[in-house]
């Protein structure tokens, strides 16, 4: 595993970055020896943050910790990480058995194929089926429905394009915008 590792608002130490990548050592044998590994320190007020982004072809791993210590940061988003490829692997193991393509992606992602294949998993399981009209309105229209019903999304038709967009609260308190990219 290759890493690049940035700093924002930080002088990126020798310390942090051969404690992130002793961190990571753990992880990198599960991954193909070509995949990077992309590493941001970055500081706001008290907040020491770190983000960690694994692109797997189509796919992207992806992990964000922030505390008052850049050391326990790196912990967390270490055990984020983890959790992501253990739950990435197991969908890919489950779709393989269906598709020939995601096969292809698991054996190329994962170096190997698992003895697990064939054995049957639970897969994500929709409780529930939603069906309404999408009604044409501008995004802080959106957003403010979202706020009423007390969703953390809200999917809707945008009256300007006439494509269908979801608004969305993020982490952060402030609201995201979906759009279709085709």
């Amino acid at each position: 595993m290759r890493y690049v590792i940035t700093g924002k608002n930080i002088d990126v130490t020798e310390a942090l970055k051969e404690k992130i990548i002793s961190k990571m050592e753990k992880l990198e044998k599960l991954f193909p020896e070509d995949v990077t590994a992309n590493v941001t320190f970055s500081v706001v007020k008290l907040d020491q943050i770190i983000e960690v982004t694994i692109p797997l072809g189509k796919r992207l791993l992806r992990g964000e910790a922030r505390s008052f210590d850049m050391y326990s940061s790196i912990d967390e988003v270490v055990d984020i990480l983890e959790k992501q490829r253990i739950k990435y692997k197991d969908r890919l193991r489950s779709k393989a058995r269906k598709d020939v393509s995601f096969k292809e992606e698991y054996v190329q992602h994962f170096n190997h194929t698992d003895e697990h294949m064939n054995q049957e998993e639970e897969g994500y399981k929709i409780e529930k089926i939603k069906r309404f009209a999408l009604k044409p309105m501008d995004s802080d229209e959106a957003a403010m429905e979202m706020e009423l019903l007390g969703h953390s999304f809200f999917v809707f038709r945008n009256g300007e394009t006439d494509e269908v967009n979801v608004v969305y609260k993020r982490k952060n308190g402030t609201y995201g915008l979906i759009e279709p990219e085709f």
